[in-house]
């Protein structure tokens, strides 16, 4: 089937592969979406000015004292690695690093976190209340099908807090996955952005929703407490605002200087292997957002890749049709053990949240596309 015969609105970028089901994307008149023209401006664009916002930045926050002046959130992969190697190397920063523990990780994002701190950094990890984490985690699986998303939370959340407790005015995160990979344009000349920024977009409007019940406390890692003028104080930056984003060098940044490795087999659902190694709750994941929106890993990827002109367009629907619709058998215990769910509660999940006007269900009870990317 084509789009046309599920969805008359649903739509593929004409440069890559972005669904027009992708939340708050955007698209021109030649449907190319803002991901693809951003690429295609950052060709000719003149970072000099951007250059100078940095560097503007970077000094008001610099300390005069020794101390730590810009925290980074870390987790041994290839961005952070990266924004904190240009911090401290390119600009001579002082910068903290601040990783939130994963819950089901992978021995590989274990090992790259050890690997990064070796490498030369300060670096505080983090463990949150697990019982918490998991609950959080149960409540987005279940909720809103976002097995990740008290995770998330407290990535944001607990970073920000860590920096008020440090007196660190300064949080200097990677990418604006909004602006690079196609979603909301509001942020893009914008050099800093706030908390309720990331409630509303990044958290999608379900926070409050999600931690109802739990007190202060006990959320501690997890609030965004509007009151606090210490949080107030903080400043937030995409290093990507700054200067031409590209994961792959990156990778090979973190990869000479940061000690970072790659799984020697491909992640489940793409073709890559050296890029979100945290969790194997990031396959469940990525497995939802495909059922969800009509497009997975692989697209992601693949999208990546053609933006920065190391693959055609064709190359990616290959790639995205062959990877894109994996389940992720292999952690299945896992997820039931983490969640406390049976299978059953867990098919049902799946089941409730697979888009009905872009999937159907086989003989053999899994969701395959009614859609032939175009």
């Amino acid at each position: 089937m084509t789009a046309s015969q599920t969805r008359p609105d649903v739509f593929w970028c004409s440069g890559c592969l972005n669904m027009s089901t992708r939340p708050r994307i955007e698209f021109d008149e030649h449907r190319r979406c803002n991901a693809c023209q951003w690429a295609e401006e950052k060709k000719t664009f003149d970072w000099s000015a951007r250059k100078q916002e940095l560097t503007r930045l970077l000094e008001k926050h610099r300390s005069r004292t020794g101390e730590f002046d810009v925290i980074v959130p870390v987790s041994g992969g290839k961005d952070g690695s990266y924004v904190s190697h240009m911090l401290k190397h390119e600009f001579g920063m002082h910068p903290l690093a601040v990783t939130i523990t994963p819950p089901l990780s992978f021995s590989i994002g274990d090992q790259n976190l050890q690997n990064y701190i070796a490498s030369g950094y300060d670096t505080i990890q983090i463990n949150p209340n697990q019982n918490v984490m998991r609950e959080l985690n149960r409540r987005g699986f279940l909720e809103q099908g976002r097995p990740l998303y008290g995770w998330v939370v407290s990535i944001l959340a607990g970073v920000i807090r860590t920096a008020a407790n440090f007196g660190v005015n300064l949080v200097m995160y990677g990418e604006d996955g909004e602006i690079e990979y196609g979603g909301s344009t509001e942020s893009k000349n914008r050099a800093v952005f706030t908390a309720e920024f990331m409630k509303r977009v990044y958290l999608e409007g379900q926070y409050e929703q999600t931690l109802r019940g739990l007190t202060s406390q006990e959320t501690y890692f997890w609030r965004f407490d509007a009151d606090d003028q210490k949080l107030g104080n903080i400043e937030c930056a995409h290093w990507s605002y700054f200067e031409s984003w590209d994961p792959y060098r990156n990778y090979m940044i973190a990869k000479e200087f940061c000690g970072l490795q790659e799984k020697e087999e491909s992640n489940t659902g793409t073709y890559t292997n050296f890029a979100q190694n945290d969790t194997c709750l990031y396959d469940l994941h990525t497995y939802l957002m495909y059922l969800k929106f009509g497009f997975g890993r692989a697209t992601q990827d693949s999208g990546i890749d053609i933006r920065r002109g190391a693959m055609s367009r064709d190359q990616g629907k290959m790639l995205a049709q062959m990877y894109d619709n994996c389940y992720p058998e292999p952690y299945i215990g896992r997820y039931l053990d983490y969640y406390g769910i049976t299978m059953d509660e867990f098919n049902d999940t799946i089941d409730r949240f697979a888009n009905k006007e872009l999937f159907y269900k086989d003989s053999d009870g899994r969701w395959m596309p009614k859609f032939e990317i175009v």
